[in-house]
Parts: C-alpha cells; sequence; structure tokens
C-alpha cells in the first residue's frame, strides 16, 4: 500500500475493487486509475480542439481578414 494515510472503510474498498480486477496490489490499481484518468482527460481536451477546428473550418477568408483586421496586434 502506498505512504498515504486512508481510513480502514477506503482501504477495504480499493482491496475488494483490486480483487475484483485482479491487479497484483493497490499501488497497481491506483496507478491504472489515475492513467485513465489522465487518458479521459485528454480525449475530451482532443474533442474540444477536434470542435474548434471544425468552427475554424467554416470561416471564410474574407471573413479571417475582417477579424484580424480587428485584431490589437499589426498584421
Amino acid at each position: 500500500m502506498t505512504s498515504v494515510s486512508v481510513s480502514y472503510e477506503v482501504r477495504r474498498q480499493l482491496n475488494t475493487m483490486r480483487t475484483a480486477e485482479q491487479f497484483r496490489s493497490v499501488d497497481n490499481l491506483i496507478a491504472q486509475l489515475i492513467r485513465e484518468h489522465k487518458l479521459r482527460k485528454l480525449n475530451d481536451e482532443v474533442q474540444l480542439l477536434r470542435e474548434r477546428t471544425k468552427e475554424l473550418a467554416d470561416v471564410g477568408a474574407e471573413q479571417l481578414v475582417n477579424r484580424l483586421n480587428l485584431s490589437p496586434f499589426k498584421v
């Protein structure tokens, strides 16, 4: 078990999950849960980028030039 202090109930739940998922240790279970969480967040970001890219594809050249002219930066 990791050096994090957890209650008996949390330890019991982690061990139940470990045996149900057939992990060798609670550390491996926690590492897998962290990996899955990071992948889920990354997939959400990728989906958001895809949506924004789709929006950009619908912008015409003239509209883009007009938007750039409104920019506070020199174009």
